[in-house]
């Protein structure tokens, strides 16, 4: 009788991992998905200048803009822009709302968590910038002073964990942010070096400066977890695209260097 009960169960239990073995789903391939539409759906930020803005024309341009554009090309589907901001730009791909993300999105371990990255193919520099004469030399320097920075940027992060004394000000996007620094609405911000450019570039009379790096981070294209046709596909791509330059060349055209 034991060993009658042993062998049914062993027998339920076979079926049951047999069962739950064929009702598992297929796995995804994005990779596949993409090519078979034709297009990507590629998360941009075009009000974080200069990875992306838009132009005189009216036309979405910048570093972040034309690597997008040039990994469609490569791909050989059409490019569907989808226009994110900062906090929206991980949840836009847990929702599918897009394939991928290239938006001057700093790979953190946080972000690691939720998201794949690929290989960085830019690196990206969190900094402190105010007035030239003020003496800020570290976050001990910021306490009680206000800061202004992007909301869900890892500048945010970086700022708000590590300068507890300051009063944090969050602006929804960089463009909002450069906004209130030309208007003397923010003195002191944390945020990248092209945004500090970006603010002297439209107020050159503007008294700020660079006032210490808070952390390099590289910058890579985030993609949902599980994809790892897409994610060896984009790994690749960033590789020769490197190695022949043109990455390095769409930053330089951007940012100088």
């Amino acid at each position: 009788m034991k060993a009658r009960r042993s062998l049914l169960l062993h027998t339920l239990l076979a079926s049951a991992a047999l069962l739950a073995l064929c009702q598992a789903p297929a796995h995804a391939d994005l990779l596949k998905d993409i090519r078979e539409a034709k297009k990507i759906r590629i998360a941009q930020d075009t009000g974080s200048p200069p990875y992306g803005f838009v132009d005189d024309a009216l036309k979405p341009v910048g570093s972040d803009v034309e690597t997008a554009q040039l990994l469609a090309q490569d791909l050989g589907v059409a490019l569907e822009m989808v226009q994110t901001t900062s906090p929206n730009r991980i949840p836009f791909l847990q929702t599918g709302k897009a394939d991928i993300v290239i938006a001057s999105l700093s790979v953190t371990p946080e972000r690691e968590k939720v998201i794949d990255f690929s290989v960085p193919y830019a690196q990206i520099q969190a900094v402190v910038a105010g007035p030239k004469g003020a003496d800020i030399k570290g976050f001990d320097d910021l306490n009680g002073k206000r800061v202004a920075t992007t909301r869900g940027s890892n500048n945010d992060k970086v700022a708000t964990q590590a300068a507890k004394g300051a009063q944090m000000v969050r602006y929804d996007d960089d463009a909002t942010l450069v906004t209130a620094t030309v208007s003397g609405q923010a003195d002191i911000i944390a945020t990248s070096p092209a945004i500090v450019n970006t603010v002297l570039a439209k107020a050159p009379q503007k008294d700020l400066a660079i006032k210490f790096v808070m952390q390099t981070v590289p910058l890579g294209i985030g993609l949902r977890k599980n994809e790892p046709e897409l994610k060896a596909w984009l790994n690749d791509w960033i590789k020769r695209n490197t190695d022949n330059g043109k990455l390095g060349a769409i930053y330089k055209k951007y940012h100088g260097g």
